[in-house]
């Protein structure tokens, strides 16, 4: 779905982060006022009842969207939990308690509300103006409630959602009023610094004194165990089913590709472009006749002086235009199609002839002496041109097509056929893939560090039986199948091999505790004001962000510290040491009329999202809920 609803309400994206994970893209209002039950339900929302397909398709739209944003960093594993699948339920719920209380409410979103937003949408314009034909392939690539491409009805349904559930969250949230003297206060304490100096007792200077025994040093090694083993390791390969083999695998026709070019003709169309030059005689918004007659006098003089001797037109579009963005490159306007420009200009230019000029043309700036400089012809790009592009939408739509019925073959054959991933490879023409050796903490390979699979490698009918995996779709249009080759149970090292080890893990976390000690018995002596032979670094002042200056829990204790009696002292444990800090001065921010502004609006917001919670908590207590956990719990969110 677009954002561009969210930038018409502040309040919109409160309601977006509160309430849904994706925006409200799945269901139209008339689904709704119906109770159409679907087989496989995982919730019901009053008489409403969430499918199994709108559930997954939830799932699969938020992972895609957030492989987009995240990209190589995305994680497919962190969908496939429970704790993620009930999160998402519970915004689908959400999202049925508020559109359902629109509905009730009988509010409204006029027809020429909603064909005023999606007009003036830029995602929908060619040159500048609304495309009827761009609109409907965008939509075809967002995906609906059953994964295919919306249609404009089921996009404007859903935009009038979208609308209405602002309108209910204004209401609402905007009640959140905080006064000017909190807001004070809440931005003052926010924007303080305060000058800070430190001090870090190190462990490594407390390691001399430690001297681990034979006996601690056994102990450690059997309380730790698990540090000093290699872990359980199989060898695997693997086989992947996804579009790109798909694409490959089935090429396109010439027929196919000339048909799809005649289609969509229209969206390779060049426009026609002209080329000029101008000198503007600016009028001022409500200029009387007067003023009106001499501009056009003095446009009417240059007009002539041009027509006269052409080779001057840069001249005195120099010396006399008041367009100051073209007047210094000699009124040259640069190329344009129509719907780029003011009409009564576009009308003029093109009117004329390449070298002719005309004038004086009123528009809403003035009068302009106009000059054709040159005319790009318009055209339609040759097949040979847009083929590229004509063939990858191909391929891709055709692959999407093809995936729900490969998929089927693909989990029946590595099902059916589990000793070998052979006849996966000759149907689909897929290679099998060197996994590498994996251990139950993952792999290198995105694919088979999915959780499905690295449990599925690990069970025993995989590791003893050597059978194939089930299939698991690790990714939207993504399928993966792995065997075990080789398999190593996990070994403990033996104490003499791991020995030195031990000695310094135990050497660090005893020489920690001394550090440890030491610093808190110094803070002690300091908060009571007794001297204490320490050398504390040159102060500086930070703010709450500290930035990466000292240690995050440090500069929180930095700013816990009682400020009302100064120096104040503060001390932390760290994993390599204790570290000491003095605040010698708390610096207030300065704040102006705007900051208070800022910080009121912000507070204000903070409290409208803190009811719009509880407004959803009054729905949901009034509302009859019932949830199919098993069901929840059975869906992987591929």
């Amino acid at each position: 779905m677009f954002s561009f609803v969210a930038a018409h309400k502040r309040l919109m994206q409160i309601l977006l982060a509160l309430v849904v994970v994706p925006p409200f893209a799945m269901w139209g209002i008339d689904s709704y006022q119906r109770s159409s039950v679907q087989v496989g339900e995982v919730a019901s929302v009053g008489d409403i009842k969430v499918s199994e397909n709108e559930f997954v398709a939830q799932l699969r739209g938020q992972q895609e969207r957030m492989q987009q944003v995240l990209g190589r960093n995305f994680d497919a594993a962190m969908f496939d939990n429970p704790a993620v699948r009930n999160e998402v339920l519970e915004n689908m719920i959400s999202q049925r308690l508020v559109t359902q209380h629109v509905v009730k409410s009988r509010m409204v979103v006029t027809d020429d509300a909603l064909r005023e937003i999606i007009l003036s949408t830029p995602a929908f314009h060619v040159d500048g103006k609304f495309s009827r034909d761009l609109y409907v392939r965008v939509l075809s690539n967002e995906r609906g409630d059953r994964g295919e491409g919306m249609t404009p009805e089921m996009f404007e349904n859903s935009l009038r959602r979208d609308l209405l559930v602002q309108q209910l969250s204004s209401a609402v949230g905007e009640g959140g009023l905080v006064s000017r003297a909190i807001a004070r206060e809440w931005a003052s304490l926010a924007g303080e610094s305060r000058e800070i100096s430190t001090i870090k007792l190190a462990s490594s200077g407390f390691s001399a004194q430690v001297k681990p025994s034979p006996e601690s040093i056994k102990a450690f090694y059997d309380a730790n165990r698990g540090r000093f083993e290699i872990p359980e390791q199989v060898k695997v390969e693997y086989v992947l089913l996804d579009n790109d083999a798909l694409m490959s695998a089935d090429p396109l026709t010439q027929k196919e590709i000339e048909s799809a070019y005649e289609q969509r003709r229209s969206q390779f169309e060049v426009k026609e472009q002209r080329q000029a030059s101008h000198i503007l005689i600016a009028l001022k918004q409500g200029a009387n006749e007067a003023e009106k007659a001499k501009a056009r006098t003095k446009a009417e003089d240059l007009l002539a002086q041009a027509k006269k001797a052409p080779a001057v037109f840069a001249e005195l579009a120099r010396k006399n235009s008041d367009d100051p963005g073209s007047a210094e490159k000699g009124g040259d306007v640069g190329l344009f199609s129509r719907g780029l420009i003011a009409k009564a200009f576009e009308d003029a230019a093109f009117g004329m002839k390449p070298g002719e000029i005309v004038g004086p043309v009123e528009s809403e700036f003035g009068y302009h002496v106009i000059r054709l400089t040159s005319v790009v012809p318009g055209k339609v790009k040759p097949l040979a041109e847009v083929r590229g592009e004509i063939e990858k939408e191909l391929l891709k739509q055709r692959a999407g097509r093809k995936f729900a019925e490969s998929a089927e073959q693909f989990s029946n054959l590595v099902y059916e056929q589990a000793d070998t991933l052979k006849p996966v490879t000759e149907r689909f023409k897929v290679a099998v893939r060197d996994g590498g050796w994996v251990t139950r903490g993952g792999s290198k390979i995105p694919q088979l560090a999915h959780p499905r699979v690295m449990a599925a490698l690990f069970s025993d009918d995989v590791v003893k039986n050597r059978r194939n995996t089930e299939a698991v779709e690790v990714a939207q249009g993504t399928l993966i199948s792995a065997r075990v080759l080789e398999h190593k149970p996990a070994t403990l090292r033996p104490l003499e091999e791991v020995r030195p080890e031990v000695v310094q893990l135990l050497v660090q976390k005893e020489a920690a505790s001394l550090a440890w000690k030491q610093g808190a018995e110094r803070l002690n002596q300091l908060r009571k004001g007794e001297t204490v032979a320490l050398q504390f670094s040159a102060p500086k002042t930070l703010g709450r962000d500290g930035g990466a200056q000292i240690p995050p829990p440090a500069l929180e204790a930095a700013f816990r510290a009682d400020r009302a009696k100064l120096p104040a002292y503060a001390g932390v444990e760290l994993t390599d040491g204790y570290m000491l800090i003095r605040v010698s001065k708390v610096v207030p921010p300065k704040l102006d009329e705007n900051a208070e502004k800022g910080a009121q609006s912000e507070l204000s917001r903070a409290m409208g999202a803190t009811e719009f919670r509880a407004y959803l908590q009054g729905l949901r207590g009034s509302t009859r809920i019932t949830i199919n956990q098993k069901a929840i719990e059975a869906k992987p969110a591929q």
